[in-house]
Protein backbone atom coordinates (compact mmCIF):
# COMPACT_ATOMS: atom_id res chain seq x y z
CA UNK A 1 0.00 0.00 0.00
CA UNK A 2 2.51 2.51 0.76
CA UNK A 3 4.77 1.86 -2.20
CA UNK A 4 1.51 2.25 -4.55
CA UNK A 5 0.87 5.56 -2.32
CA UNK A 6 4.26 6.82 -3.00
CA UNK A 7 4.56 5.86 -6.92
CA UNK A 8 1.23 7.62 -6.92
CA UNK A 9 2.52 10.91 -5.65
CA UNK A 10 5.91 10.36 -7.54
CA UNK A 11 3.57 10.12 -11.27
CA UNK A 12 1.21 13.19 -9.74
CA UNK A 13 4.41 15.34 -9.17
CA UNK A 14 6.39 14.34 -12.17
CA UNK A 15 7.63 17.79 -12.99
CA UNK A 16 8.41 18.77 -9.09
CA UNK A 17 12.22 18.74 -8.67
CA UNK A 18 12.62 15.42 -7.10
CA UNK A 19 13.52 16.67 -3.18
CA UNK A 20 11.05 18.36 -3.07
CA UNK A 21 8.41 15.42 -3.83
CA UNK A 22 10.35 13.74 -1.01
CA UNK A 23 9.49 16.64 0.92
CA UNK A 24 5.66 16.53 0.06
CA UNK A 25 5.53 12.64 0.69
CA UNK A 26 6.83 12.76 4.30
CA UNK A 27 4.29 15.74 4.89
CA UNK A 28 1.41 13.15 4.04
CA UNK A 29 -0.30 11.16 6.66
CA UNK A 30 0.59 7.14 6.48
CA UNK A 31 2.95 7.64 4.33
CA UNK A 32 5.66 10.23 6.47
CA UNK A 33 9.60 9.87 6.31
CA UNK A 34 8.82 6.13 5.29
CA UNK A 35 7.24 6.95 2.15
CA UNK A 36 9.68 9.83 1.64
CA UNK A 37 12.76 7.87 1.72
CA UNK A 38 11.49 5.46 -0.15
CA UNK A 39 10.50 7.96 -2.77
CA UNK A 40 14.32 9.37 -2.53
CA UNK A 41 15.85 5.69 -3.21
CA UNK A 42 13.98 5.35 -6.56
CA UNK A 43 14.76 8.56 -7.37
CA UNK A 44 18.19 7.54 -6.57
CA UNK A 45 18.81 10.90 -4.32
CA UNK A 46 22.25 11.25 -2.38
CA UNK A 47 21.48 10.01 0.81
CA UNK A 48 22.10 13.12 3.01
CA UNK A 49 19.96 15.39 0.82
CA UNK A 50 17.09 13.00 1.20
CA UNK A 51 17.78 12.11 5.15
CA UNK A 52 17.82 16.20 5.54
CA UNK A 53 14.33 16.53 3.15
CA UNK A 54 12.56 13.99 4.38
CA UNK A 55 12.95 14.58 8.04
CA UNK A 56 12.14 18.79 7.70
CA UNK A 57 9.14 17.45 5.50
CA UNK A 58 8.08 14.85 8.13
CA UNK A 59 8.74 17.73 11.28
CA UNK A 60 6.83 20.60 9.85
CA UNK A 61 3.60 19.55 10.44
CA UNK A 62 3.98 18.20 13.87
CA UNK A 63 3.93 21.64 16.02
CA UNK A 64 0.55 22.16 14.21
CA UNK A 65 -1.05 19.05 15.24
CA UNK A 66 -0.05 19.28 18.57
CA UNK A 67 -0.92 22.83 19.09
CA UNK A 68 -4.04 22.71 16.88
CA UNK A 69 -5.55 19.25 16.60
CA UNK A 70 -7.81 18.62 19.62
CA UNK A 71 -9.59 22.32 18.58
CA UNK A 72 -10.01 21.58 14.89
CA UNK A 73 -11.67 18.33 16.14
CA UNK A 74 -13.87 19.94 18.28
CA UNK A 75 -15.16 22.00 15.43
CA UNK A 76 -15.69 19.00 12.88
CA UNK A 77 -17.40 17.45 15.84
CA UNK A 78 -19.92 19.88 15.65
CA UNK A 79 -20.94 19.14 11.59
CA UNK A 80 -22.51 16.12 10.22
CA UNK A 81 -20.34 15.35 7.92
CA UNK A 82 -17.13 15.41 9.85
CA UNK A 83 -18.83 13.70 13.44
CA UNK A 84 -18.18 10.47 12.20
CA UNK A 85 -14.13 10.69 10.67
CA UNK A 86 -13.14 12.66 13.76
CA UNK A 87 -14.75 10.09 15.52
CA UNK A 88 -12.51 7.39 13.58
CA UNK A 89 -9.56 9.11 14.21
CA UNK A 90 -9.82 9.87 17.79
CA UNK A 91 -11.07 6.12 18.30
CA UNK A 92 -7.64 4.74 16.25
CA UNK A 93 -5.15 6.96 18.06
CA UNK A 94 -6.71 6.31 21.35
CA UNK A 95 -6.47 2.49 20.77
CA UNK A 96 -2.96 3.13 20.93
CA UNK A 97 -2.66 4.69 24.28
CA UNK A 98 -2.16 1.83 26.52
CA UNK A 99 1.40 1.66 24.87
CA UNK A 100 1.62 5.52 25.65
CA UNK A 101 0.72 5.97 29.18
CA UNK A 102 3.27 3.79 31.23
CA UNK A 103 6.24 5.74 29.51
CA UNK A 104 5.04 8.76 28.09
CA UNK A 105 8.11 10.26 27.04
CA UNK A 106 10.13 7.39 25.55
CA UNK A 107 6.62 5.40 24.42
CA UNK A 108 6.04 8.39 22.37
CA UNK A 109 9.71 8.28 21.09
CA UNK A 110 9.24 4.53 20.17
CA UNK A 111 5.64 4.50 19.07
CA UNK A 112 6.83 7.54 16.64
CA UNK A 113 9.93 5.99 15.70
CA UNK A 114 9.66 2.37 14.78
CA UNK A 115 8.26 2.42 11.46
CA UNK A 116 4.90 0.21 11.39
CA UNK A 117 2.05 0.38 10.03
CA UNK A 118 -0.63 2.89 12.33
CA UNK A 119 2.87 4.48 13.71
CA UNK A 120 4.77 7.98 13.12
CA UNK A 121 4.48 11.20 13.58
CA UNK A 122 1.22 12.26 12.68
CA UNK A 123 -0.76 9.16 14.97
CA UNK A 124 1.88 9.93 17.76
CA UNK A 125 1.60 13.70 17.71
CA UNK A 126 -2.73 13.29 17.37
CA UNK A 127 -2.35 10.81 20.59
CA UNK A 128 -0.41 12.79 22.60
CA UNK A 129 -2.65 15.67 22.08
CA UNK A 130 -5.87 13.30 22.69
CA UNK A 131 -3.87 12.25 26.08
CA UNK A 132 -2.93 15.84 27.02
CA UNK A 133 0.30 15.29 26.91
CA UNK A 134 2.16 18.94 26.88
CA UNK A 135 3.42 20.00 23.81
CA UNK A 136 7.05 20.56 25.81
CA UNK A 137 7.26 17.02 26.55
CA UNK A 138 5.53 15.62 23.22
CA UNK A 139 7.15 17.68 20.59
CA UNK A 140 10.88 16.40 21.81
CA UNK A 141 10.07 12.87 21.59
CA UNK A 142 8.23 13.10 18.76
CA UNK A 143 10.86 14.83 17.12
CA UNK A 144 13.20 11.71 18.32
CA UNK A 145 10.99 9.66 17.28
CA UNK A 146 11.45 10.73 13.60
CA UNK A 147 15.29 10.69 13.56
CA UNK A 148 14.92 7.32 15.14
CA UNK A 149 12.71 6.54 11.96
CA UNK A 150 14.87 8.13 9.88
CA UNK A 151 17.78 5.82 10.56
CA UNK A 152 15.82 2.95 10.56
CA UNK A 153 14.24 3.80 7.20
CA UNK A 154 17.95 4.88 6.06
CA UNK A 155 19.02 1.51 6.47
CA UNK A 156 16.12 -0.39 4.90
CA UNK A 157 16.08 2.13 2.11
CA UNK A 158 20.22 2.91 1.78
CA UNK A 159 22.65 0.83 3.28
CA UNK A 160 20.80 -2.82 3.04
CA UNK A 161 20.52 -2.14 -0.55
CA UNK A 162 23.93 -1.33 -1.00
CA UNK A 163 25.00 -4.04 1.13
CA UNK A 164 23.26 -6.30 -1.42
CA UNK A 165 24.49 -4.81 -4.44
CA UNK A 166 28.28 -5.46 -2.90
CA UNK A 167 27.77 -8.82 -2.12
Amino acid sequence: MVQNLVNWFIETLSGVPRDIVCFIISMVPILELRGGLIAAAVFKLPWLRALLFCIAGNMLPMPFVLLLITKIFDILRKTKLFRPLVEKLETRALSKKDKLEKAEFWGLVLFVGIPLPGTGGWTGSLLAALLGIRFKKAFPAVILGILLAATIMSLVSYVIPWLVRMI
